[in-house]
C-alpha cells in the first residue's frame, strides 16, 4: 500500500521515497530494517489523534515509537503507521512531592542528573539514552531494584490517546485497568503520550566498579556467585565480561582489552559497602573505582554505547548459576570470542515480592538474568556472533525460568512471559480499550 492522502493536522509526515526516510526509519540497532507504510511525527496530543484516526480510516496498524530501542519484536511492518512522538519531551519534577512527569520520548539522560542536584534519585537502568515510557510499560530493572522494585511499579499515572482519539489519564483511581495493564503489558492499548512516576530521596551512595583481566572471568565469576546469597536488598551488583573495541573514543586505559567487571551500587555508607565487597577487593582488581558519589555516577556506571550499533543478543532469567556453567560462560566470552559483552546481573530482593496495587510485570522470576550482545559490524562476522550467542543460550537453559521482554529484541511467544491469569487478563483490557487490534506494541498482545 502507498499512502497518497496525508490529511493536515498529522504533523510531520515521512514515506518511502522521501529524502529523509532513511534516516527517519532508523533504530538503535542498525541490523533492523525497518519498512513500516510511513512515519508521522506528531507535536502534541491532538496530532497523535488525528494520526490515529488517520491509519483506522485506511486499515494501517499503528507501532508508536521514539528512541527506537528494541524494535525487533515488531517483525514486518507492513501495513504499519509509525507514530513518532520524538516531539513529546516536556519534563516537570515536584522535588517536594517526589514526582516526576516526562513526555512519551523524553530519555533518562534529560532526567537524572537535575534529579542528583535535588537529592533524588529514579529507578532508571543502565543507559541514559534510553527512554523513560518504553522502558517503563515494559517493566524497567535498573541500579536501584533489588531495594524498590522495577520502574513500571513505581509509575503513579500515565496519559494516553486512546484508538477511539480520546485523551486520558490513567492511574489507580481513573480506568485502574488500564493502569494495571500499561505498567508491564507494553504499548499495545494506545499511545501513551506521558508518564508520571515516583522518586526517591538519595543524596549519595558507594558505587562503582572493579576491573580484573578477561582471563580471570571463571575465578572472578565464581567469587561473585558465592557472594550474592549474602548481599542485602540494599545492593544491586552486576557482573560483565566486556571487550572494548580498539576505537580512539574508547578511553586509553579501556582501549582494545578486556575485562571481567563487577559493579555494584550500595544504598549505604563506604565503611558497610567495602565490608560487602570485601571478598572481591580482597582478589585484587587491576582498576577499582568504587567511591560515594552522587545518583548520577550510576547513569554511566555499565558504560552502555551511547551511538546506534548493528547487533544480536541472547538473554535468560535464571534460577542459579553452577560451576559448570560458569565455567562454558567464561570459554565462550574469553580472549578471541565473537561477543561483545556477556552480563549477569543480580536479581531477588524486591524484584521477587509482590507489592500491592503492582501491574502487570509484578515480579520477575530468577536470581539473574544473563544478557550476551555481539556486535556484527560487517556480515562475515555474523556467523561467529550467532554461533557464541547459540552457545550461551544452550549453557544457561537447564537453568531458565524465564525472560524479562524488556531484553527479547527478536519477535517470541508473548504470552509465555505472564502466568495464564495475567495474560488472560491483559487480553481482555486490549479488547476493552483497541478491540480492532490497531496498536501494536513491540511484544503483541492480542484481544481476547
Amino acid at each position: 500500500m502507498t499512502i497518497t492522502d496525508i490529511s493536515r493536522g498529522l504533523g510531520r509526515v515521512v514515506r518511502p521515497g522521501d529524502p529523509d526516510w532513511d534516516a527517519a526509519r532508523g533504530t538503535f540497532n542498525l541490523l533492523i530494517d525497518q519498512r513500516p507504510e510511513a512515519i508521522a511525527f506528531p507535536a502534541d496530543d491532538r496530532e497523535v489523534a488525528a494520526v490515529i484516526a488517520y491509519a483506522r480510516r485506511h486499515g494501517l496498524r499503528v507501532a508508536a515509537q521514539a528512541t527506537g530501542h528494541n524494535p525487533g519484536p515488531l517483525g514486518s511492518l507492513a501495513g504499519t503507521l509509525i507514530l513518532n512522538t520524538s516531539a513529546l519531551t516536556e519534563v516537570s519534577i515536584d522535588a517536594d512531592a517526589h514526582r516526576v512527569r516526562v513526555g512519551a520520548a523524553t530519555k533518562w539522560e534529560k532526567v537524572t542528573p537535575r534529579l542528583s542536584e535535588l537529592g533524588l534519585a529514579a529507578l532508571h537502568g543502565s543507559s541514559p539514552d534510553v527512554g523513560i515510557v518504553g522502558y517503563s510499560l515494559g517493566g524497567g530493572i535498573g541500579w536501584l531494584s533489588r531495594k524498590y522494585g522495577m520502574q513500571a511499579n513505581a509509575v503513579t499515572a500515565l496519559e494516553m490517546v486512546t484508538a477511539e482519539g480520546h485523551l486520558i489519564r490513567t492511574d489507580p483511581v481513573h480506568e485502574p485497568d488500564l493502569f494495571w495493564a500499561l505498567r508491564g503489558g507494553g504499548g499495545n492499548f494506545g499511545v501513551v503520550t506521558a508518564v508520571e512516576f515516583a522518586v526517591y530521596p538519595l543524596r549519595e551512595l558507594y558505587a562503582g566498579a572493579m576491573f580484573f583481566p578477561v582471563e580471570r572471568t571463571s575465578e572472578i565469576l565464581h567469587a561473585w556467585t558465592d557472594l550474592l546469597p549474602s548481599l542485602p536488598d540494599e545492593i544491586t551488583s552486576w557482573a560483565t565480561v566486556l571487550h572494548f573495541p580498539p576505537l580512539p573514543t574508547v578511553p586509553e586505559p579501556f582501549r582494545g582489552r578486556s575485562f571481567v567487571i563487577v559493579m555494584a551500587a550500595f544504598l549505604g555508607t563506604e565503611a558497610d559497602g567495602r565490608e560487602l565487597l570485601r571478598p572481591l577487593r580482597g582478589l585484587g582488581p587491576e582498576m577499582d573505582t568504587f567511591a560515594m558519589q552522587p545518583p548520577v555516577g550510576l547513569s554511566e556506571l555499565a558504560m552502555d554505547p551511547p551511538e546506534p550499533l548493528p547487533y544480536w543478543t541472547t538473554t535468560a532469567l535464571v534460577d542459579e548459576m553452577p560451576s559448570a556453567v560458569i565455567e562454558e560462560v567464561a570459554r565462550i566470552s574469553g580472549p578471541g570470542s565473537a561477543l561483545t559483552m556477556v552480563q549477569f546481573r543480580h536479581m531477588g530482593g524486591a524484584l521477587a515480592r509482590p507489592e500491592p496495587g503492582a501491574g502487570a510485570r509484578a515480579t520477575l522470576p530468577g536470581t539473574i538474568i544473563a544478557l550476551g550482545l555481539g556486535v556484527i559490524p560487517v556480515p562475515e562476522a555474523h556467523p561467529a556472533v550467532m554461533a557464541d550467542l547459540d552457545a550461551l543460550s544452550a549453557a544457561f537453559a537447564p537453568y531458565r525460568v524465564g525472560d524479562y521482554p524488556n531484553f527479547v529484541e527478536e519477535p517470541a511467544d508473548v504470552g509465555a512471559f505472564f502466568d495464564p491469569e495475567t495474560w488472560n487478563r491483559l487480553r481482555r483490557v486490549k479488547a476493552l480499550y483497541d478491540p480492532e487490534d490497531v496498536f501494536r506494541g513491540n511484544h503483541h498482545i492480542p484481544p481476547a
